[in-house]
């Protein structure tokens, strides 16, 4: 029997002046970033999330509190690799990753290809297992004001053959 599991993961951050905007690993130039106790990549918390969940290794706040001044600052794709050896420590192997990014403004279609890209490479996954897209609120709720960015993702593991 083959062992598949999902797992589904979302983020929220509140956007603010003097923050790099960190997505997907890669910065995207705009006025405001995101704010976090981390680097604050909304869309990678949000797939160290979907992994963690289809393990069930619990969440991305109890493998690094933010509470921990060791990960203050930290670089979101550290935590991402560690993640990906967790799901390997237990015989996970990753199938496919699906994840959506929410913000009004900037648009970040231009910058997706090197997303996909950089989150394969720090997955260890060919970027055809990784799909990112964007969408806007149209305007309406804290992404439509633009203060905040929130995203989700959904994750596909399977057990490893022995």
């Amino acid at each position: 029997m083959i062992n598949i599991r999902i797992g589904q993961g979302y983020d929220v951050h509140r956007l603010k002046e003097g923050y790099p905007l960190m997505i997907g690993g890669i910065e995207v130039p705009h006025h405001v970033g995101s704010e976090g106790h981390s680097d604050a990549d909304v869309l990678i918390h949000a797939i160290c999330d979907a992994l963690l969940g289809a393990a069930a290794l619990g969440d991305i706040g109890t493998h690094f509190p933010d509470t921990d001044p060791a990960y203050k600052g930290i670089d979101s794709k550290k935590l991402l690799k560690v993640v990906v050896e967790l799901l390997q420590n237990e015989g996970y192997a990753i199938g496919n990753v699906d994840a959506t990014v929410c913000l009004q403004r900037p648009k970040i279609k231009p910058y997706i290809p090197a997303m996909r890209e950089c989150l394969a490479q720090v997955m260890g996954i060919d970027i055809s297992q990784v799909s990112v897209k964007a969408t806007t609120t149209e305007k309406l709720g804290f992404v439509g004001r633009e203060e905040g960015i929130s995203a989700l993702a959904v994750a596909l593991i399977h057990k490893k053959q022995a």
